[in-house]
């Protein structure tokens, strides 16, 4: 029998072709069936609700696996030249439909792009079609994408580490914010880590947002010695990095109900705080079970009904000293930021104190 050429799948009031429906996009594992490319789309649109409440009005990234996570498929790293299989899309891909709405951001270089802006469930389930399994929504709604609406607290385990780890650090991370009169919401990245989203008020620039990140980390140190803010990889050790740069422009996180390109299709999970205290494996959290927990609804469901000052954050920051610590190697060099190279191969004779390498 000939396999289907198309498929369509219900999303709010629109029908959505999915081509090729039958493409396996995750190959069978000892605990799971595999995973078809309409059943990725049928996925994204039986988790609308809590989706759309992650992307809707967000300028968003795609993460494309079009030829789905099989072996030796990497995704592409941004190298000049380089060919992949897997990608990143930050602009509103071709053939794109008429109902699929764009917002305009500015990337670090100062570059622009028009970038998608959910704003209905039919578009990531188009953007199924299109191959794409991750969502990345910068912290921004299309009205001001200069002023994010959100803190992102990434709590990512170092090698030696692992979920359990994070999900401690996270028990810390809440009576911190609840001590700050924060409400954190949280869910596993769909990997080894850990993510915790504030809902704040959209008055501060990005970096204001990460400073109240560094705030936020240097103090989770002070109450575990397993936690690290140190940039550079060779000095965190076996400790879980609290990554403040997730909150800079054009930096972002696997939204809540993304999957990951992970064999098993692992889901990026909303879950109580109680409920994420007794996780240990989660794995258990993929396209097969996630549907079912959302029958009891969803745990982020009143995450937008306030939003939070990051004026405890911000004072944070300052009483440790207001101390800078460095961007990503693509940003333009800021103000106050540390050298950039790695503390065992600096010579302190090269550098200002402002950071500037000194020319010979």
């Amino acid at each position: 029998m000939a396999k289907p050429a198309a498929a369509e799948v219900v999303a709010g009031d629109r029908a959505v072709r999915v081509s090729s429906p039958d493409r396996v996009i995750y190959p069978a594992t000892d605990g799971t069936p595999e995973v078809t490319k309409l059943m990725v789309a049928e996925f994204f649109a039986g988790v609308g609700d809590g989706l759309m409440r992650a992307l809707r009005d967000r300028p968003t990234a795609l993460e494309r696996w079009p030829a789905g996570v099989q072996p030796g498929i990497k995704l592409a790293t941004g190298r000049p030249g380089e060919k992949a299989d897997a990608f990143y899309q930050k602009r509103v891909p071709k053939g794109a439909p008429d109902y699929l709405e764009s917002v305009e951001v500015t990337f670090p270089s100062g570059r622009t792009a028009d970038e998608i802006c959910p704003t209905e469930i039919a578009v990531p389930v188009w953007c199924a079609q299109m191959g794409a399994l991750t969502f990345h929504p910068w912290p921004v709604r299309r009205d001001d994408v200069d002023r994010p609406d959100e803190l992102r607290i990434d709590l990512d385990p170092q090698p030696g580490t692992g979920f359990t780890d994070a999900v401690r650090v996270a028990g810390v991370a809440r009576e911190l914010l609840e001590e700050l009169g924060l409400v954190g919401f949280v869910k596993t990245s769909g990997n080894r880590g850990v993510h915790i989203y504030v809902r704040i008020e959209p008055r501060w620039e990005f970096v204001d947002v990460r400073h109240a990140a560094i705030g936020f980390g240097r103090e989770l140190e002070k109450r575990d010695d397993g936690v690290t803010t140190a940039w550079w990889k060779e000095e965190r050790g076996e400790r879980i990095f609290v990554d403040f740069n997730q909150n800079n422009r054009d930096r972002t996180i696997a939204s809540a109900y993304s999957l990951r390109p992970i064999p098993g299709a692992p889901v990026s999970t909303p879950m109580t705080w109680e409920e994420l205290a007794d996780v240990t494996d989660p794995r258990e959290y993929n396209l097969f079970t996630v549907p079912d927990r959302l029958a009891d609804g969803d745990p982020w469901a009143s995450i937008d009904d306030r939003a939070f000052s990051l004026e405890p954050l911000l004072a944070l920051f300052e009483e440790q000293g207001a101390v800078e610590l460095n961007y990503p190697p693509d940003y333009p060099k800021m103000p106050g930021e540390p050298p950039r190279v790695q503390p065992s191969k600096k010579v302190a004779e090269h550098w200002d104190e402002d950071g500037n390498r000194i020319e010979s």
